[in-house]
């Protein structure tokens, strides 16, 4: 009899962490923010400082995850902490844009590599095929996903590697980039450019908190959640400032304004044009762990949410081996339509912005629930508290203030997610009192 592995492995929540964050904002945003920022020293103080916000993220959710340790993610956390309102927005806010939408740049970014090697490739259709292949996979067992979260997320770090390095090497002449930073940087640093760009940077660290949607399926959580987080944040942290140095010193930073395909623009004026074949075919397939990772721990939330309403009661049923497969069906489907009908730079703006007031709320639960509960066991407490919590919200509030001024369409978009998630809930508690 074919035994049913009951956990994930340490391992295994590591390259969930590094797959989740390593996805379409690392080889997007560069694009978009040299539209208002051209200073190299800039850019990479912009990366630099979202993996130290990454950090000071994962470090918070460490000490909740350890003394809340339940699946779920911000939906259990803030649930527990201000009121099961809140947890349920959140809930809402996760699987749509914190997973779905991204699955689907993801996809649509991939896509988009290979019909710059081959111009006739049907990007949506590829696109599809890639999240519905992936999802079989997921709705499963156990096993199958993590052979294939492990897998993918391995070759995509030494894809990465191997990428940053052999470009370093092949290309001639290299860019002369200043580092450095001016007195028009500093300037710059406190502009509302600059807070925008951070929005693309604090989207592409997106992830750090993946392996917090499946605190139950680990073993040992209260002792190993921490080390996962911070490790696979670390990680990635190294590899945008490594994949940086490398965009800007290898094509000049007007060859990206605008572009989302980052990554093939470094290739071609690295390798030419063979090479640059070579390489939109490798970022179409390290692509294939971002997908992974979302539609494994995305539908997490969405079975606990079943697990305590009962007007969405269906999401909690598992198969034997214990997956969630409704609640996987249901995030591909989501996943779907936002392939088909998503414009691809509202939805990185939009998507950032909620959920960095998603996980703006979740971090000052550190202090909220060190407050309510001073005698609740904590096997892991934050070093350097209140630090880290306050440098996250800080430059979370800071950035959305800004964004709400300059691109109030994205904003308004968030707000009204919230609300939407609001009246859902109460729709669903009224359903679940009536029968």
């Amino acid at each position: 009899m074919t035994q049913i592995k009951q956990y994930f492995s340490a391992r295994t929540a590591v390259a969930l962490v590094i797959a989740n964050m390593v996805g379409t904002g690392v080889f997007t945003s560069l694009g978009y923010q040299l539209v208002g920022i051209q200073s190299a020293g800039v850019i990479l103080l912009l990366w630099a400082l979202g993996g130290v916000i990454a950090l000071c993220g994962a470090l918070s959710y460490a000490e909740l995850g350890a003394a809340l340790p339940r699946s779920g993610g911000e939906y259990h956390f803030l649930g527990q902490i201000y009121h099961p309102a809140a947890g349920f927005i959140s809930g809402l806010i996760s699987v749509s844009v914190g997973f779905s939408a991204p699955t689907a740049m993801a996809a649509i970014t991939a896509a988009t590599y290979l019909r710059a090697v081959w111009p006739d490739a049907p990007v949506t259709w590829i696109a599809l095929a890639l999240v519905w292949s992936v999802a079989f996979v997921h709705m499963h067992n156990r096993e199958g996903s993590s052979r294939l979260q492990q897998t993918f997320t391995l070759l995509k770090v030494a894809l990465i590697l191997v990428f940053a390095i052999a470009a370093f090497v092949w290309v001639e002449p290299a860019q002369p980039v200043d580092w450095g930073l001016g007195l028009s940087d500093v300037d710059l640093i406190g502009s509302g450019a600059f807070a925008v760009a951070l929005i693309y940077v604090t989207y592409a660290y997106t992830g750090w908190n993946a392996a917090t949607y499946l605190i139950s399926e680990i073993e040992a959580p209260e002792q190993r959640l921490p080390r996962i987080l911070i490790i696979g944040t670390a990680v990635v942290a190294l590899l945008y400032l490594l994949l940086h140095i490398m965009f800007l010193t290898v094509a000049p930073m007007q060859a990206y304004v605008g572009k989302i395909e980052v990554g093939y623009v470094a290739a071609e004026y690295a390798f030419g044009g063979s090479g640059s074949v070579i390489v939109g075919i490798m970022l179409a397939v390290l692509l294939v762990s971002t997908v992974s990772a979302m539609l494994l721990a995305g539908p997490r939330a969405l079975q606990v949410i079943g697990q305590d309403i009962p007007a969405f009661r269906f999401l909690a049923q598992t198969r034997a081996s214990g997956v969630p497969h409704l609640a996987v069906l249901l995030q591909t489907a989501l996943t779907t339509v936002m392939i088909i009908t998503a414009s691809f730079e509202s939805i990185l703006l939009f998507s950032g912005a909620v959920l960095a007031l998603n996980s703006t709320m979740t971090v000052l639960g550190v202090w909220v629930l060190r407050r309510r509960q001073p005698d609740l066991p904590r096997p892991f407490r934050m070093p350097w508290y209140p630090l880290p919590m306050l440098i996250y919200a800080a430059i979370s509030i800071w950035t959305l203030v800004h964004l709400l001024m300059i691109r109030p369409e994205e904003a308004g978009m968030a707000i009204l997610l919230i609300v939407l998630g609001g009246i859902v809930y109460w729709l669903s508690n009224k359903v679940g009192r009536e029968t």
